[in-house]
């Protein structure tokens, strides 16, 4: 399963990124996540449907100081990942 995701809040400055390539790499997601220039922060998510909506809880409900107010889902045919990357 592939989504492509946006997340909107309190999303930039407060780790989002890092923390969420660490839980994905343990999670078996691959993949990318950057920050865009309207403050929202950008990902695509490929593994199973569990993992995948493992993570997309834990960017919700478990980065400290990141307030979700909103996330713009789009599930899309899988790509070639072969990792969790943070893309400029």
């Amino acid at each position: 399963m592939q989504v492509h995701i946006i997340f909107k809040g309190i999303v930039q400055g407060v780790g989002f990124r890092e923390r969420t390539r660490r839980m994905a790499r343990s999670l078996n997601v691959f993949g990318w996540i950057r920050n865009n220039p309207d403050g929202t922060v950008e990902a695509i998510f490929k593994g199973s449907p569990e993992s995948v909506e493992k993570l997309i809880q834990y960017c919700e409900n478990g980065i400290p100081d990141a307030i979700v107010t909103e996330k713009i889902m789009e599930y899309q045919e899988e790509g070639n990942f072969e990792d969790f990357k943070i893309l400029k």
